[in-house]
Order: structure tokens, then C-alpha cells, then sequence
């Protein structure tokens, strides 16, 4: 059980990281023209305020998967958001650089509210009612968002395993959510073995990462 627990929350972590790096370059942009003194103000109320808002999203999430066919549209979506992870390339640059210390705290709340949907849903699919597992996941992010704002783009960009294997564990995840739903699952897919859905997932979405880089990288050369 310690054990289980110490890898889900592995995983947490590592979804927080690769679903982060963007969290972190609006907190870097919106507190960009601030004095040195309250840009670190703004980074941490901002960031402080955006955790706390996550945290409750994610708890309410957690019950909210509970109600049938919900997991089941729930699991389409991250499955969704796992692609897009490894293929979209657009970053937020058109966050509004904040004038004064309240509008850049507001605007890092704001933004990191319109951005935490794939948090949100991702972690609460994968911590499957552990509230303090989920908690405790989240604020260990803290760090990571505060002084993240260039470690974490330029991890992500050195070690894009990194990014594959989140984008993996979140196409798993999908097949999980979708199969814990059990009536919208044994309607669609009847009584196939619970392992395949997921590692079906997966697959499509490491294979939608592979084909994009494979895609792009001609137009570099």
C-alpha cells in the first residue's frame, strides 16, 4: 500500500511537471515589468493562490467522476489533452504583461484557472480518491511553478522523454477512467480484459507524438 502510494504520487508529480511548464511561463510574462521586489510578491501570491484554487477544483473533480458516464466523457477529454501535450507547440506568449503588483496576481489566477482544467482532470483521474496523496501532489508543485519558470520549459525542452512519459501516463490514465466507468464500458467495449483499453491509449498517444516530430522535423532542415 506505501509503496502504491509512493508511485501514484510519483506520478503526480511528473504530470504536474510536463502539464506546468506553461502554468510557469504566464507567472514569468504577467509579473515580467514588475519591480524586482514585487515581481517575487506576485510570483508567490499568484502562484499560492492558483494551488489553492487547484486543490479545490481537483477535490471537487474527484467526486464529481463518481456520477456514471461522467469518468467516461472525463477519459475522452485527458486522452484528448495527452495528445495534445506531445503535439501542440503553442505556447501563451499572448499573456498581457501586469502594470501593478494586484493585476499581476490576478492575471496569473486567472490564466492558471483557464489552464488547469488538464490538471485538474489528469490528477484527479489518477489519484482515484486520495485526498491526501492528491494534496500533498500538488502542493509539492509549488516550488516547481514558482521558480520553475525557466528550469521547467528548459528541462521539458532538453529532456523530451520527460514529456512522453507524462503524455503516456495520462493516455493511460484515459483507458483506466474509461473502463472504471463501467456502464458506459461494458456497453461499448463488452467484457474485454481491463489491461487493453489503457495500453491501447497509451499507445495512440506516444504514436501521435512520434508522427508529429516526424511530421515537423523536415520543415527544421
Amino acid at each position: 500500500m506505501l509503496w502504491d502510494n509512493i508511485v501514484l504520487f510519483l506520478e503526480i508529480m511528473l504530470i504536474n511537471i510536463v502539464l506546468s511548464g506553461d502554468n510557469a511561463v504566464v507567472i514569468a510574462l504577467a509579473s515580467k515589468n514588475l519591480p524586482v521586489a514585487q515581481r517575487k510578491q506576485a510570483i508567490w501570491w499568484g502562484a499560492f493562490g492558483a494551488i489553492a484554487l487547484r486543490v479545490l477544483l481537483t477535490l471537487a473533480a474527484v467526486y464529481v467522476l463518481d456520477i456514471p458516464y461522467i469518468q467516461g466523457i472525463g477519459s475522452l477529454l485527458l486522452l484528448w489533452i495527452a495528445i495534445k501535450l506531445l503535439v501542440d507547440e503553442d505556447g501563451h506568449s499572448d499573456v498581457k504583461e501586469a502594470s501593478t503588483l494586484g493585476k499581476a496576481i490576478s492575471t496569473i489566477i486567472l490564466a492558471d484557472f483557464v489552464m488547469s482544467l488538464d490538471n485538474v482532470l489528469a490528477i484527479a483521474a489518477k489519484a482515484k480518491g486520495e485526498v491526501g496523496v492528491i494534496i500533498l501532489g500538488i502542493g509539492l508543485s509549488i516550488p516547481i511553478i514558482i521558480w520553475g519558470s525557466n528550469l521547467v520549459v528548459t528541462l521539458l525542452k532538453k529532456f523530451p522523454v520527460l514529456v512522453f512519459l507524462g503524455a503516456g501516463i495520462l493516455g493511460y490514465t484515459a483507458g483506466e477512467m474509461f473502463m472504471a466507468d463501467e456502464q458506459i464500458s461494458h456497453l461499448v467495449l463488452g467484457d474485454i480484459p481491463h489491461y487493453v483499453l489503457p495500453t491501447v491509449t497509451t499507445v495512440i498517444v506516444i504514436v501521435s507524438g512520434v508522427l508529429k516530430k516526424l511530421i515537423v522535423r523536415p520543415k527544421h532542415s
